[in-house]
């Protein structure tokens, strides 16, 4: 599979971003310290990055080597003062970067999009449903996924979705990706349709005797079939999930939307997608939502 680079339509952001960095450079980058957010340690002829956990445990992984590395400089990271919005603008390579959220039925049924837009959100990806993780792993819609979707539209913004899995054979992937391709067939969806796989804490799941092969197989199997289809496929995952879960090696070519509440990103991995926090506030929704900015290179298109 070939690297895409997703574009949405561009909706009017240039002023956004303008007024969100102005005379906040330098004083974002004194907070942020490292500028790549990324620590890489040698030894032995070997290189590991070293990362930290929400709960701020440390771990080390030894750094995967056909995996392409992120190149962005987190002094070109910005930060609203007032919504508390994140934005990238990098002058050198041209990568800007767009705002959005992601939402599912824990938002509640009051959404405001046309409030949520006007407020400088430019990308929603909702989550259309999920694989229970009990014995049964039976296939469920999102009890919102049909009204969030028609009022993000509505509304003007741009669409994708996500799906949350519990596959533990190829043949419950593929089965997985038909179910959401079922469900978004009928609107303009052009953003990505994301596979999320995640560890359930505190409790047992099906996926608890994957293997890291079958975990990173799966992942190619839902991607390749929603690709087929012609939408977008990407991977939701966090630092540990890509250390010591998924084979990024393998995955080399695929996108990832990259999950860390850290001031700066710490993964070493190329990934389109950052979910920066997951108590954001957003005005015309009456709950926390999580928080994304998209980064985007100039001379990508929309197909």
């Amino acid at each position: 599979m070939k690297k895409r680079k997703i574009l949405f339509p561009v909706l009017c952001c240039a002023l956004l971003l303008s007024a969100c960095v102005q005379g906040t450079r330098e004083e974002d980058a004194d907070k942020q310290g490292s500028t790549t957010g990324v620590q890489i340690e040698e030894k032995d002829g070997k290189e590991f990055f070293v990362f930290q956990d929400v709960e701020g445990n440390t771990y080390r992984s030894e750094l995967q080597e056909k995996a392409p590395r992120n190149t962005y400089d987190f002094a070109n990271l910005h930060t609203d003062e007032e919504t508390g919005f994140k934005s990238y603008k990098d002058e050198k390579t041209g990568t800007v970067s767009r705002m959005g959220i992601d939402v599912s039925e824990f938002q509640g049924e009051d959404i405001d999009w046309k409030q949520v837009r006007e407020s400088g959100i430019e990308f929603v990806i909702v989550r259309l449903g999920y694989r229970a993780y009990g014995e049964t792993g039976e296939l469920v819609l999102d009890d919102m996924f049909d009204q969030n979707v028609q009022g993000a539209l509505d509304a003007g913004l741009d669409v994708g979705v996500y799906f949350f899995s519990q596959a533990i054979t190829p043949g419950e992937a593929v089965e997985e990706a038909e179910f959401v391709l079922k469900h978004i067939r009928g609107y303009e969806i052009y953003g990505p349709v994301v596979y999320d796989t995640e560890e359930i804490k505190g409790d047992t799941a099906r996926t608890d005797g994957n293997t890291r092969q079958e975990f990173t197989n799966y992942c190619k199997v839902f991607c390749d079939t929603i690709e087929q289809s012609g939408y977008d496929p990407m991977i939701y995952a966090n630092m540990k999930w890509m250390a010591f879960t998924l084979d990024m090696d393998e995955l080399e070519g695929y996108d990832f939307w990259y999950a860390d509440y850290h001031d700066v990103p710490q993964c070493p991995y190329e990934y389109e997608i950052w979910q920066y926090s997951e108590t954001g506030t957003v005005p015309g929704i009456n709950a926390n939502v999580d928080l994304n900015i998209w980064f985007q290179e100039p001379g990508t298109e929309t197909e």
